[in-house]
C-alpha cells in the first residue's frame, strides 16, 4: 500500500490506537506491523475472528488473553548449550504458559454455548504446554519469586543465622553504657554492604575493627568490630554459593525446557492472533463500531459512517455509489467537511482490509482496494523547487500512472493551484482517464464546471456538504446526487471581509454566475421535496403493509384454530379407534374359538375397509390443511424478513409426526390378514414363467433375499406375497421379478375373501405376528422361544409393537422376559403396562 497516503489518512494514528488495546507486547508488535491487506479471506478470517471475540464479551466474559512479557527473544538463549535464564525471563515464560491455559480453558468452556467456530479451531491449533507449566512453576511461583527448594533451603537458613549473629554483636556494642561517649550513634549504618558503627575519631581506638569510611568533617569513622568481620566474610560467601545453586537451578531449567522449543514456536503466533483480534474488538466496542461487508459486484455503501479521530463532534455521513458509478465529486463551502468526507470513506476501507471493525451503520459495504492514493494538502516543497500546483501533479501523475479498476484515488481541490481555465481543462482529462481505467475516485472541488461535468457524466455522481442558509454555516451533511455551491462570499462576510468587498465582488459576478447559482439552489430544494416525498410513501407502504401482514396473520390464525378444533374431533376419532381395536381383539378371539363362514369374513372385510377409508381421508385432509397453513406462515416470514432486509436460516428443528388414525388401525389389525380357505385352495390358474410383470403367480425377490409368489394385488402398488408358509403385503417398489416358475407351474388364487388367524401350534409357535403374545401356562424355555419366534416374525412384517402376557404368578416367566428383552438387539424399549391393562403380568415391547 502507498505508505504517503496511509500517513495522510491517518491509517496508521489509528492503527497505534487499537493496538494499545493489546495486553502482551509481542501482540503489539505483532498489529504496529499490520497493513491492509488484499485478499478477501485473510480480511474475513481476522474479521469472523473479532465477531466471534464480541459475543464472548458481549455474553459477559472477562477477556481470557492474560499479559506477558516478551517471549519470543528467549528462545536463542533456551538453545545456547550452558546458557541460563534469569529469574525474571522465566517468569516471562511462566506469564505465556498461564495465558495459554486460560484462552484454552475459557474458550472449550463456551464454546458450545456461545456457538462458537473459529475461536476453538485456532484453540485446536495451540499445543500442550503441561510439561512445560510443570518445570517453570516447580521452579518459581506464580508471582515470580524462587520457591523454597530443598536446594536453597539450607543455605538461607545459614545466611539468616550469620545476619542475626551481626546483629547480636552490633547490639552488644551499641548497648554497652560503658562504649556510649565512644558512639557518635547508637543505631548501626550500612556501609559497602557491611553493618558499621559510626565512632569518635579520637577515640576509635576503643573499638578494634575495621574502618571502612571516615566522614568529611574526618570526626567521626566507621568501623566494623572484629568480632562482626569474620561473620560478615562467611555472609558473603554463602550469600555467592546461595546465587551459585539459584544460577545451577535455573541453568537445569534452561536445559530441560530446550524441548519445549518447538511448543513455544507453535504456541507464540497464535497467542498473537488471540491478542490482536481482541484487541480489535474490545476497540471496535469502545467506539461503537461495526464490521463492513465485503461488497462484491455490489456498488461501495457507507452508511452513518465517523471519523473516529473526531470523537463525538464527527457527524454521521452516508457514501451511497451506484451501479456502474465510480467517480464522486463532492462540492459545498469552504469548511464544510469535504475533506474529512475524502479521508472517512479511505480510512475505513484500510481499516476494514486491516480485519478491524469501523464505526459505521450495519449494512456497509466496501470493495477491496489493490492500492489507494491521494493528493491531500500542500505539497509545496522549496528543497525540491516544487511549486503548489507542481506538488498536486507530481501526486496525481503516480495516482494515473498507478491506477487500475480496484485502486482507490482521492483527490482533493482538484485542479486547484493554477489557471482556473486551464486547471479545470487538466482536471476533466484527468478524470477521464480514470473513468477508462475503472477505478474508484472520490473528488473535491468548487469548480462550476466540474459540478457540470459529474452531472452529465453518466460513470460520475454529484455530492455537496450540506449548508445551512440561516446561520450562513455547514451542517457537515453529506447530500448524495446534488452539487452544491461554494458559499465563498457567505463564509467571507460571516468571517469579518468588510461587506463593501462581498457587494463588490458579488456584483462582479453576477453576470457569470448568477443563473448557475439559482439552478443549484433549485435542484436542492427539489432535492429536499423529493426525499420529503419518498418518506412519506415508505411511511404510508410500511403503514400498509403492516395492516396487510396483520389481515394474514388473522387470517393464518384463524385457519390454525379451525385446524384444532379439526384435531379435536380426530382426537375423538383416535378414541373411537381404540375402542374398535378392542372390538377386533375380541372379534379375533371369536373368530378363532369358532366356525369361520364366508359371512362373517366378508362382514369383517367389509367393516375394516369402510373404518380405513374414513380415517385415511380424514388424516388426508387435515394434513393437508396443516401443510397449506405451515406454507403461507413461512411465506409471511420470508415477506417480512426481505422486507427489514434481513437473510433467516431455515430453522432445523424437526417435527414429530403423529401416528395417523390409518397407521393406527394398521397396527390394531395386523394379527388380521385375508387368506385362502380350505376349498377354495382347490382353485388354480396356470401363469407362464416368461412373463415377467407384476401377475399372480409370478416369482418375486425381496430385499432381505427371500423369495416368493405374488398371490393377488392387495390395493395398486401393494402385493400379498407368499413366503413359504408366511404370507406378508409388501410394496411393489420393494419386490423384484426372478426367472424360475415353470410353465405349468400354478399357484393358489383366491376364489373368495376369508379371514386367516394367527394359527398357533401346539407349543405356541405362531406363523405370523401377534399383537398379543400370550405365554401363561409355558415353561420358561418355551416361553422365551415363542417370544423368539414372534420377535423375528416382527421384524420380517414390519410389525413394531405388541405385548406379552406372561402373568404374575412367582415371577419366573416375568424374569425370562424381561432378561430376554433386556439383551435383544432389536428391542428399542419395553415396559410394564398400566394397572388397568394387566399392570405386572403384561408387557409393552417397542423394536427399533
Amino acid at each position: 500500500m502507498n505508505q504517503k497516503t496511509l500517513q495522510e489518512i491517518d491509517y496508521f494514528r489509528i492503527r497505534e490506537e487499537i493496538a494499545g488495546y493489546c495486553v502482551s507486547a509481542e501482540g503489539r508488535e505483532k498489529l504496529m506491523a499490520r497493513e491492509p491487506l488484499r485478499k478477501s479471506e485473510e480480511i474475513e478470517r481476522l474479521k469472523n475472528l473479532s465477531r466471534e471475540w464480541n459475543v464472548f464479551f458481549s455474553a459477559g466474559r472477562a477477556n481470557p488473553v492474560k499479559a506477558w512479557e516478551p517471549v519470543g527473544n528467549l528462545l536463542s538463549v533456551i538453545k545456547t548449550r550452558g546458557a541460563a535464564l534469569t529469574l525474571e525471563q522465566v517468569h516471562f515464560l511462566g506469564q505465556f504458559v498461564t495465558s495459554i491455559n486460560s484462552v484454552k480453558k475459557a474458550v472449550q468452556l463456551h464454546a458450545q454455548e456461545l456457538s462458537l467456530k473459529l475461536l476453538p479451531e485456532q484453540v485446536a491449533a495451540l499445543p500442550d504446554v503441561s510439561e512445560m507449566e510443570k518445570k517453570i512453576f516447580r521452579i518459581i511461583t506464580p508471582d515470580g519469586e524462587m520457591r523454597e527448594l530443598p536446594e536453597i533451603i539450607a543455605i538461607r537458613k545459614q545466611i539468616a543465622n550469620l545476619n542475626a549473629k551481626i546483629r547480636t554483636v552490633m547490639q552488644s556494642f551499641t548497648s554497652d553504657q560503658k562504649l556510649s561517649d565512644v558512639l557518635q550513634s547508637n543505631v548501626p549504618v550500612l556501609r559497602n554492604g557491611r553493618q558499621v558503627l559510626a565512632v569518635k575519631a579520637s577515640l576509635q581506638n576503643r573499638i578494634p575493627g575495621i574502618v571502612h569510611e571516615v566522614s568529611q568533617t574526618a570526626q567521626t569513622v566507621y568501623v566494623e568490630p572484629e568480632e562482626a568481620v569474620l561473620c560478615s566474610n562467611e555472609l558473603i560467601q554463602k550469600e555467592f554459593e546461595l546465587q551459585a545453586a539459584i544460577k545451577k537451578i535455573l541453568t537445569e531449567l534452561t536445559e530441560a525446557l530446550q524441548s519445549d522449543i518447538p511448543a513455544i514456536k507453535q504456541a507464540l503466533p497464535v497467542m498473537c492472533l488471540f491478542d490482536t483480534t481482541q484487541a480489535a474488538e474490545r476497540w471496535g466496542a469502545s467506539h461503537d463500531c461495526t464490521y463492513a461487508l465485503e461488497a462484491g459486484i455490489e456498488p461501495p455503501l457507507l452508511l452513518k459512517a465517523r471519523h473516529p479521530l473526531l470523537g463525538d463532534k464527527a457527524v454521521p455521513i452516508d457514501i451511497r455509489f451506484m451501479e456502474g458509478k465510480r467517480v464522486l465529486i463532492i462540492t459545498g463551502p469552504n469548511t464544510g467537511g469535504k475533506t474529512v468526507s475524502l479521508k472517512t470513506f479511505a480510512l475505513l476501507s484500510m481499516l476494514n482490509q486491516s480485519g478491524f471493525p469501523i464505526p459505521a451503520g450495519e449494512g456497509t459495504r466496501l470493495p477491496v482496494f489493490s492500492n489507494v492514493f491521494a493528493d491531500i494538502g500542500d505539497d509545496q516543497s522549496l528543497d525540491q523547487s516544487l511549486s503548489t500546483f507542481s506538488g498536486h501533479m507530481k501526486n496525481i501523475a503516480q495516482a494515473v500512472n498507478s491506477a487500475k479498476a480496484d485502486t482507490l484515488i482521492l483527490l482533493d481541490e482538484l485542479g486547484s493551484g493554477t489557471d482556473p481555465q486551464e486547471g479545470t481543462a487538466i482536471s476533466m482529462a484527468v478524470l477521464d482517464e480514470l473513468i477508462k481505467k475503472q477505478s474508484f475516485v472520490l473528488v473535491t472541488t468548487h469548480q462550476g464546471i466540474l459540478k457540470n461535468y459529474g452531472y452529465t457524466n453518466p460513470c460520475c455522481i454529484n455530492a455537496s456538504v450540506e449548508f445551512n442558509q440561516d446561520t450562513l454555516s455547514p451542517s457537515y451533511h453529506l447530500l448524495m446526487g446534488v452539487p452544491g455551491e461554494s458559499h465563498a462570499l457567505d463564509i467571507a462576510q460571516k468571517s469579518g471581509l468588510p461587506s463593501g468587498i462581498c457587494k463588490a465582488a458579488r456584483d462582479y459576478i453576477a453576470t457569470e454566475q448568477a443563473d448557475v447559482s439559482a439552478l443549484i439552489r433549485g435542484l436542492n430544494r427539489k432535492h429536499v421535496e423529493l426525499n420529503k416525498v419518498q418518506k412519506e410513501a415508505e411511511r404510508l407502504s410500511a403503514e400498509a403493509k403492516e395492516k396487510s401482514d396483520k389481515l394474514r396473520e388473522r387470517e393464518i390464525e384463524l385457519r390454525r384454530r379451525e385446524n384444532d378444533l379439526k384435531k379435536g374431533k380426530q382426537q375423538e376419532l383416535n378414541d373411537f379407534l381404540i375402542h374398535s381395536r378392542r372390538q377386533l381383539e375380541n372379534l379375533v378371539r371369536t373368530l378363532k374359538e369358532g366356525e369361520i363362514t364366508r359371512e362373517k369374513t366378508l362382514s369383517v372385510k367389509q367393516y375394516i375397509a369402510n373404518l380405513t377409508e374414513d380415517t385415511m381421508r380424514l388424516d388426508a385432509k387435515i394434513e393437508a390443511e396443516e401443510e397449506r397453513i405451515s406454507k403461507d406462515e413461512q411465506k409471511l416470514a420470508a415477506e417480512k424478513a426481505s422486507a427489514a432486509g434481513k437473510h433467516t436460516a431455515g430453522s432445523n428443528k424437526k417435527t414429530k409426526k403423529k401416528l395417523s388414525n390409518a397407521e393406527a388401525l394398521k397396527y390394531a389389525t395386523s394379527n388380521i390378514d385375508v387368506v385362502q380357505s380350505d376349498s377354495q385352495k382347490a382353485a388354480k390358474k396356470t401363469v407362464p414363467s416368461a412373463a415377467l410383470s407384476f401377475c399372480p403367480g409370478a416369482r418375486v425377490k425381496a430385499g432381505n433375499g427371500s423369495e416368493g409368489i405374488l398371490l393377488e394385488q392387495a390395493k395398486k402398488g401393494v402385493w400379498q406375497v407368499q413366503f413359504g408358509s408366511i404370507k406378508m403385503q409388501m410394496k411393489e417398489k420393494d419386490l423384484k421379478l426372478v426367472q424360475g416358475a415353470e410353465s405349468d407351474s400354478s399357484v393358489p388364487l383366491k376364489a373368495d375373501v376369508s379371514i386367516e388367524l394367527a394359527e398357533s401350534s401346539s407349543n405356541g409357535i405362531y406363523e405370523r405376528p401377534v399383537f398379543e403374545l400370550r405365554l401363561l401356562g409355558m415353561r420358561a424355555d418355551e416361553a422365551v422361544h415363542a417370544l423368539e419366534r414372534q420377535i423375528d416374525l416382527c421384524v420380517l412384517h414390519n410389525f413394531p409393537h405388541f405385548s406379552v402376557i406372561h402373568g404374575k404368578g412367582d415371577g419366573v416367566l416375568m424374569q425370562a422376559v424381561s432378561d430376554y428383552l433386556s439383551h435383544c438387539p432389536v428391542v428399542s424399549e419395553f415396559s410394564r403396562a398400566p394397572a388397568e391393562d394387566g399392570g405386572a403380568g403384561k408387557t409393552y415391547v417397542t423394536l427399533k
